[in-house]
């Protein structure tokens, strides 16, 4: 015969349940079974009260409520004031209470148990986890062409093409001007205008190893934690280039793009009058094209940028408009590195020094965005 105290399962439950209501005594089920009488009387008693659902164990104390040692109506105020108020989290609903002349000398759940009553009465938002974007890291710069910055100026008016956003892109090092394209009649240029804006850059000089941006809505999926990177995002990383986004609420790593938009506004936009798009995105590069060579920067000692770092002309990397084209069509052409990042698998660095964009070449690179 079994001893007292040892476990009986489920099965054993059943048969002693069954056989009891067969007729059977207490003294019978228990020789039946190879168990003791105790045991018998147990599980018999308990199945013929509250029915079969309650031969299974259940550890621990019954399960009442996370306030269920509380009033019922501390209960019922927490889920009103909460249904009233779906924006009040736990510290609030908590203080409110101790405000309420009704509660304030009652004792009260703590703020865990009123978030577990919120979560059991489903009055929670689900928590979704928040993982970053993959950044190369922050390192010292002393060459040119390590950085550059892209960003779109607010926008402004300009006689003969009316509202403008300008998009700059400047190097940190050498305070190389690298592109100032015109996007007109928008406060939020779209992904065609920053592709035609690096491309007429890369071309120029070269492709950098990294590009900063903010988190506009091109550059950066804003609608969830865990963003995925943005299609400008994945065609930087397909041609070798890196992205680092700057700090949210931390303006100063941008500071050199925001004082190159004061510099172009000043020196190419401000009472000046341009009949057409086109007329306004040749003075635009005119004047770059000064300020790059000839017009002295104190940042530089007062030096123009070509003239301080001369090997600014040219990254070394060189960019072919159908590049993109092939980038495209055949995803063999990337990677993934040891570090998790996408570059390419073949070196596209050659140093070739190029000239200056003229209009068919500037018309070959608008076509290249059909």
């Amino acid at each position: 015969m079994h001893q007292r105290g040892q476990k009986t399962t489920f099965q054993i439950r059943l048969q002693i349940s069954e056989q009891a209501a067969s007729g059977l005594n207490d003294s019978q089920i228990a020789s039946a079974l190879d168990c003791s009488v105790w045991t018998v009387r147990k599980w018999r008693r308990r199945s013929q009260k509250q029915g079969r659902s309650r031969l299974t164990s259940r550890m621990g104390r019954p399960a009442t409520g996370p306030v269920s040692t509380f009033p019922h109506e501390v209960q019922e105020a927490i889920l009103q004031l909460r249904k009233l108020h779906p924006g009040w989290g736990p510290v609030t609903l908590l203080a409110e209470l101790k405000m309420d002349d009704c509660w304030r000398d009652q004792p009260l759940p703590s703020r865990a148990r009123i978030a577990t009553l919120l979560k059991q009465a489903g009055l929670t938002r689900r928590y979704l986890p928040h993982n970053d974007l993959l950044q190369p890291p922050r390192v010292s710069l002393s060459t040119p062409h390590q950085e550059w910055q892209m960003d779109a100026q607010g926008i402004m008016r300009v006689e003969g093409v009316g509202k403008v956003s300008l998009i700059t892109i400047v190097d940190v090092v050498s305070r190389l001007k690298a592109e100032s394209y015109p996007s007109l009649e928008t406060t939020n240029p779209a992904l065609p205008d920053y592709q035609l804006s690096l491309r007429r850059a890369f071309l120029a000089y070269g492709l950098p190893q990294v590009l900063t941006l903010d988190h506009g809505t091109v550059f950066y999926d804003n609608t969830t934690p865990s963003p995925f990177p943005t299609k400008l995002h994945l065609w930087l990383l397909a041609l070798g280039v890196q992205v680092r986004f700057t700090r949210k609420r931390c303006p100063t790593d941008h500071a050199i793009i925001e004082r190159t938009h004061q510099t172009m506004t000043a020196q190419a936009l401000l009472g000046q009058t341009y009949p057409s798009h086109a007329d306004l995105w040749a003075g635009l590069d005119e004047r770059r094209e000064v300020l790059n060579e000839h017009l002295p920067s104190r940042a530089l000692s007062h030096k123009a940028p070509l003239e301080a770092y001369p090997r600014a002309i040219y990254s070394g990397r060189m960019y072919r408009a159908s590049m993109g084209r092939r980038l495209a069509a055949s995803r063999e052409r990337v990677e993934l590195s040891s570090t998790g990042e996408v570059v390419p698998k073949r070196s596209q660095q050659r140093c070739l020094l190029p000239g200056k964009l003229s209009v068919l070449h500037r018309e070959a690179v608008c076509s290249s965005m059909r």
